[in-house]
């Protein structure tokens, strides 16, 4: 089941998950394309700072979302995405990391966790799976960004295992939220990256189907499903959008859909 809403505040659109809603323990959202003051390629809600848009713009628009949501844009924590698998544990002493400048960010690293209340963790996408999770129980909250790299590093399973490590938090108790991204109907792969998958994982004819053109289908929203469940998530805990960002270019940024010049949506979410 989906488990999502939308909420808008304006021109502005957010993706929200039900589940977390109700718990009243988190402010989040997925942001998308519109609302903003960037221009061209990155028109208008770009959040990211490392794709070559003005970076006033960026911080307006950054500071417009985090007033929708209800968060500090001054104490935004960010990776610098390299689509590996390192997770941070983040406090309340990483806050402004990378808030207003990429080069500022956490280094390598894809996914963020914290137990700490007022401590806004985001990350960036234009076709990679935005993976949100919330252990209602011991109040931990992450954000895994997951493309094809981080799917096959499992980073996903990897973020869960960290709010175990450090938080005692039980997998059985996790909340997911798999957000847009590429979906399978338009992420197409080659055999290098099908071998990868077909060594490391035995659900990969569930996640792979092969096309006309002798290449293959790469479903992630699935892939990271089943990733989160050998980690120890309910089944019925695992929400999918199934809105896939190449298919939706008039609501959200595709990196492969636009040809690789476009702006980032976010993925935010805050213990309250």
């Amino acid at each position: 089941m989906p488990g999502y809403l939308w909420r808008e505040e304006g021109t502005a659109k957010y993706l929200l998950w039900e589940a977390f809603l109700n718990t009243g323990l988190v402010s989040h959202g997925f942001t998308t394309r519109h609302g903003g003051v960037s221009t061209g390629a990155y028109a208008t809600l770009n959040m990211a700072f490392h794709v070559g848009d003005d970076p006033h713009r960026v911080l307006a628009n950054r500071e417009r979302v985090c007033r929708d949501l209800e968060m500090a844009p001054e104490h935004l924590v960010a990776g610098e995405q390299v689509h590996g698998d390192r997770v941070a544990v983040v406090g309340k002493v990483h806050r402004g990391r990378g808030a207003r400048a990429a080069q500022d960010a956490l280094p390598a690293t894809d996914a963020l966790i914290t137990g700490e209340r007022l401590v806004p963790l985001s990350s960036y996408y234009a076709d990679c799976v935005p993976v949100f999770l919330l252990d209602p129980v011991r109040r931990v909250v992450g954000l895994a960004h997951a493309g094809w790299k981080g799917t096959y590093l499992g980073i996903a399973g990897k973020t869960v295992q960290a709010m175990g490590r450090f938080f005692g938090s039980r997998p059985g108790d996790c909340l997911a939220g798999i957000g847009p991204s590429i979906g399978p109907c338009c992420y197409e792969v080659d055999t290098p990256v099908v071998d990868r998958f077909k060594d490391r994982y035995s659900f990969w004819r569930d996640i792979l189907v092969p096309n006309r053109s002798g290449r293959w289908q790469l479903d992630l929203w699935e892939a990271n499903r089943r990733i989160l469940m050998e980690a120890g998530l309910e089944p019925g805990n695992i929400f999918i959008s199934r809105i896939c960002t190449c298919c939706r270019q008039d609501l959200f940024f595709s990196y492969r859909g636009s040809g690789g010049l476009t702006g980032r949506m976010a993925a935010l979410i805050m213990l309250i």
